[in-house]
Order: structure tokens, then C-alpha cells, then sequence
């Protein structure tokens, strides 16, 4: 007979060579996140954006991430008395990350505060709180881009902003004049068009009180269909038009909006994605009959800033990810972090980050100091926020990767957090345009107003003559401009010289020398080979993890 052994002798193995859970850890623990939110005006938040960075990073903030990626969102169309009443359910974990946010200023906060740098410490927050997880920024983020546009319509913004800049996450349908805060979402494309939002055929029809409107149709991507209130596109008798449209009327009664189903998406699976139906849906006219697009421009251009944002919190949060696994893992007789490949695939990784957070706040100050006046501002906010949108966004894929990759097959199991990271950041650069949108609206805004290559050239002049590669792009990117033949099918071409050489002016202004010529050398001079992990021996790589990873840089 074989002899049944105690538990304490059936172990096969001892567990050695893992490493420890990341957190607890300070998400706000970046030095170019700290340097940015001073230089842009915002250096009277820090002591908050530290509290929260230490709250992000630890292990109950951490868990609600992971509990509203698993318990994912369900959908109700009925009660159980066959009541029609398109509910939304999230898990507990869910409305904690959320009144987190709100209580912290990231929904529409900032248009209340009048404090300079304000709109800068609301992005600063964001690159440390979305360390838990992104999905939830997308109803915050919506409700901040929609103050701007339903300004259009002053009547509406005095109701409904009060209760937008609210910092009270109040969930639930029910009337909104008695909520303590209210979320917008937005509705614009449609199945038959997707981007090309003037082809949309939801009607909206003017009814005998004057802008009160119903509207039918069915939008293909709304996301956050629990929120209280949308902005939504829909074609009036004069053109393409903007319309508030309320989950719960004014009398208490609920407006129709019929929730066919929700997206199966491929991340971002905390946050619900709809297809809501309209049929006789009261809406109320923003902004003038025909000009939906305008309207709700700037709203696009707020939540193309949040892109940037969750973009490089991605890659922040799993650059700090592969640093402390590294850190703890030994291969081949020693650590990771203490290999020369291994170092030079995460500097190459730091100086990508870097870039990433420094050009979000640049872009922040930008929005901040552009919705005070300052025209200069405007011209640069529409052509960067576009160009970064653009780059930014496409870079997070392949550095989501690369991250993982350093966790090996560690980091392929769900368990590590990794995967869901990789899921997300294709969102990016999809939502708010895809690549070739941005890429073209880069042209337009080149087209209808020079003064945005002014503006572009007047952020790149500081860094004059501090670095030959960033000199010789510079001329370069002029030269692509004045020429003549410039055309639709070179657009990425040059929005991507615009991204790297602007990039690069900001960090050799503001980064530290091995950071910036690093950066330079490889992305603007052509020393670099076609992955991560490919810095030239001349890379100051203990310098840039040191900064980017502090503990590191004695290691190698």
C-alpha cells in the first residue's frame, strides 16, 4: 500500500524566484509627472496628486480594479414585471473607483475652479488614478468634455452645469434637479457611418415648444449608458445638430432610450459600451440648427486630451510593472534588471513614457491656458492635441507589449493585470477618431488656420540649437510643409516627424541630458532599430532608469 503523507510532505516544490506583489506603491512616484504638473502652473496640487498616487497605488484601490474587469457590467431591459427600464449593473468595485474620481476632480471639476493649472492638476490626477484601471475614466472623462459644449446653449448650462461640476458621485436614474451630481455621456456615430458622423441618420424633429425636439434613431457606440444626460448628434431640418437629451424627463417620467445590447469589447470591459434606440426621445437643441460639429468640437477635443492621458498612464503604470518584476526575478545566474538587454529594453521603454507624460501635460497647460484666452494657446491645442492624439495612442499597443513581455509568461497569465493592460490600450486610438482621422484633421486644421503651424514652430524655437538631430527634424518638418505637393496619403508621415520633433523640444527643454539625447539620437537621428531595446551604447542607460525607475540606477 502506498503511504498517504501529511500535508506538510506532500509539497512538490517551494515557491523561490517570484516576485512579490507590486503593491502597496505610489503611482505619483514619476519624476516627469512632478516636473510637468509644476512647470504648467499646477504645483499647488501636488500634495494632492501625491495622496492619490499613494491611494491608487494601493492594494484595496488595486483590487477594485481588478473585481470591475471580472464582474463585468450587466444589462436589465426589463424588470421583473416586464417594465421596460434599460438599467445598467456594475460591480460594487465599480462605484468606488468612480467616486474616487469624482470626489477627486476628474469629471468637470475643473470648469469651476478658477485657479491656473487647473484643468493641469485634473490630468495630472488622471495619470496617477488610472494605475487601478482606465475603464471607468470614460464617463468622467465625457462629463468633463461636455461642459464646453453645452455652454453653447446657455439656458441648458445653467440647469445642468452646477450638477455636472459637481465633485458627488451620485448613480442612479432618477431626476436630475435632485441629484447631488450628474455624468454625460455622448451618441454620435452610427452603424452606417462610424466616424463620418454627417452621414448619420437619426432624425430629430422640432415640436411646438421651441427647442424641444424627439429624435429616432440608433447609435451604434455609446458608452456609459448609465449616465444621466448625452449629447448627441441627429439631423434637424437644418442639417446635422447637437442635442442634450436626458435619461429622466423633467416631470420624473424616463425618456426612451432603449438599450438593444451591450459591446463585447475586446478591453475595456469594466465599462459599459451600448447600442441605445431612440423612438420619440425628447432632446433639447445645443448650439444652432446645422451646426452639430461645431458644437460639439470641443468636446472631442477634451476627450482626445483624456486619450493622451489614459495612453501614457498605460504606460506608465506597466513600465513600473516590469521595473519590479525585474527587480525580483533572477535568470541565468542574475537578476533581470542587472542584465545589459534587459537594462536597455526598459530605459528604451522609460524614455518612450517620459515623452508621453511630458507632451499630456504640455498639452494640459495648453487646454488650461487656451480656455482662459490666451489665443497663442488655442492655435497650439488644436493642431498638438491632434498630433499627440495621433502618436501617442498609436505607441501604447506596442509598449503594452513589450512591458509584458518582460514578465515573460508571468506576464501572459490574467492574474499579473498585464493582459487587461494590453487589452485597453488599442482603445486609445480608436476612440475619438482612429489614426487616419486625427492624422487628416492635422491637414485640416494646417488648411484653415495657418496660425496652428505657427504656433507649432513657436513651441519648437526654445529648443533651438541644443540638439543637431531635433535641429536637422525641424528643418526637415518645414521643408515637408512648404511643399507644394503635400497630399492626403503622406498625412501620417508627417503628423508622426510633428509628434516626435515636438516631443523631443520638450524634453531637451525639460528632461535631464542623458533622457533628452537618448530620446533624440534613436526616434529624431535614426540610431535605433525597429523594437524596444535597441538604444545605441551611447544611451546613458543608468541615468534614464534611475530617473524612471528610482532603486535602479546603480544596478548593471
Amino acid at each position: 500500500m502506498v503511504p498517504i503523507l501529511a500535508p506538510e510532505q506532500s509539497a512538490t516544490h517551494d515557491v523561490t524566484n517570484q516576485a512579490p506583489a507590486l503593491a502597496p506603491y505610489d503611482a505619483s512616484d514619476d519624476a516627469a509627472l512632478v516636473e510637468g504638473l509644476r512647470r504648467e502652473d499646477a504645483a499647488w496640487a501636488e500634495e494632492d496628486v501625491r495622496r492619490l498616487g499613494r491611494l491608487a497605488g494601493g492594494e484595496e484601490a488595486q483590487s477594485w480594479g481588478e473585481q470591475a474587469n471580472r464582474f463585468t457590467p450587466e444589462l436589465r431591459t426589463h424588470d421583473r414585471f416586464g417594465n421596460r427600464v434599460d438599467e445598467v449593473d456594475f460591480h460594487p468595485s465599480w462605484h468606488r473607483l468612480t467616486d474616487v474620481a469624482v470626489a477627486e476632480g476628474l469629471a468637470a471639476a475643473p470648469w469651476a475652479d478658477e485657479r491656473p493649472g487647473a484643468h493641469v492638476a485634473r490630468t495630472a490626477k488622471g495619470l496617477v488614478w488610472g494605475h487601478t484601471e482606465v475603464g471607468h475614466g470614460c464617463p468622467t472623462s465625457m462629463t468633463y468634455a461636455a461642459v464646453p459644449a453645452l455652454r453653447r446653449q446657455p439656458e441648458l448650462a445653467a440647469v445642468y452645469e452646477p450638477l455636472l461640476v459637481s465633485r458627488v458621485y451620485d448613480p442612479g436614474l432618477r431626476l436630475p434637479s435632485g441629484k447631488r451630481g450628474l455624468l454625460a455621456g455622448m451618441g454620435m456615430t452610427e452603424k452606417q457611418g462610424g466616424s463620418d458622423v454627417r452621414t448619420n441618420t437619426t432624425t430629430a424633429s422640432p415640436t411646438a415648444e421651441p427647442g424641444v425636439y424627439t429624435l429616432r434613431g440608433h447609435k451604434w457606440f455609446t458608452s456609459a449608458p448609465m449616465c444621466d444626460v448625452f449629447l448627441v448628434l441627429a439631423q434637424a431640418p437644418g442639417g446635422l445638430s447637437c442635442f442634450l437629451v436626458p435619461r429622466i424627463l423633467p416631470d420624473g417620467t424616463r425618456n426612451t432610450f432603449r438599450i438593444q445590447r451591450l459591446k463585447d469589447k475586446l478591453g475595456n470591459r469594466s465599462n459599459a459600451s451600448s447600442e441605445p434606440e431612440f423612438d420619440n426621445t425628447v432632446a433639447w437643441l445645443v448650439g444652432p440648427e446645422g451646426q452639430g460639429v461645431k458644437t460639439i468640437i470641443e468636446m472631442v477635443n477634451c476627450t482626445r486630451l483624456d486619450c493622451v492621458m489614459t495612453t501614457a498612464t498605460l504606460m506608465r503604470k506597466t513600465l513600473v510593472e516590469a521595473g519590479h518584476h525585474t527587480r525580483h526575478r533572477a535568470a541565468f545566474g542574475a537578476l533581470l534588471v542587472d542584465q545589459p538587454l534587459m537594462r536597455n529594453v526598459l530605459a528604451d521603454l522609460a524614455l518612450e513614457s517620459e515623452a508621453a507624460t511630458t507632451l499630456t501635460l504640455r498639452l494640459a497647460g495648453a487646454a488650461d491656458r487656451a480656455v482662459r484666452g490666451d489665443a497663442q494657446e488655442q492655435a497650439f491645442r488644436r493642431i498638438a492635441t491632434a498630433v499627440g492624439k495621433y502618436w501617442v495612442t498609436k505607441r501604447g499597443p506596442a509598449f503594452t507589449a513589450e512591458a509584458l513581455e518582460c514578465l515573460g509568461g508571468n506576464g501572459y497569465v490574467e492574474e499579473s493585470g498585464m493582459p487587461r493592460h494590453y487589452r485597453e490600450a488599442p482603445l486609445l486610438s480608436i476612440w475619438e477618431g482612429s489614426g487616419n482621422v486625427n492624422a487628416l484633421d492635422v491637414l485640416r486644421a494646417l488648411g484653415r488656420a495657418p496660425d496652428t503651424a505657427d504656433a507649432l514652430f513657436a513651441e519648437l524655437s526654445p529648443a533651438r540649437g541644443a540638439d543637431a538631430h531635433l535641429d536637422a527634424a525641424v528643418v526637415r518638418l518645414k521643408d515637408t510643409l512648404s511643399d507644394p505637393a503635400l497630399a492626403e496619403r503622406g498625412a501620417r508621415r508627417l503628423v508622426e516627424l510633428m509628434a516626435l520633433t515636438l516631443q523631443g523640444a520638450l524634453l531637451v527643454r525639460h528632461a535631464p541630458a542623458a533622457v533628452a539625447d537618448a530620446f533624440c539620437a534613436t526616434r529624431l537621428g535614426g540610431d535605433w532599430g525597429n523594437a524596444f531595446g535597441t538604444l545605441p551604447a551611447s544611451a546613458d542607460l543608468d541615468s534614464i532608469l534611475g530617473r524612471a525607475l528610482p532603486g535602479s540606477a546603480s544596478l548593471g
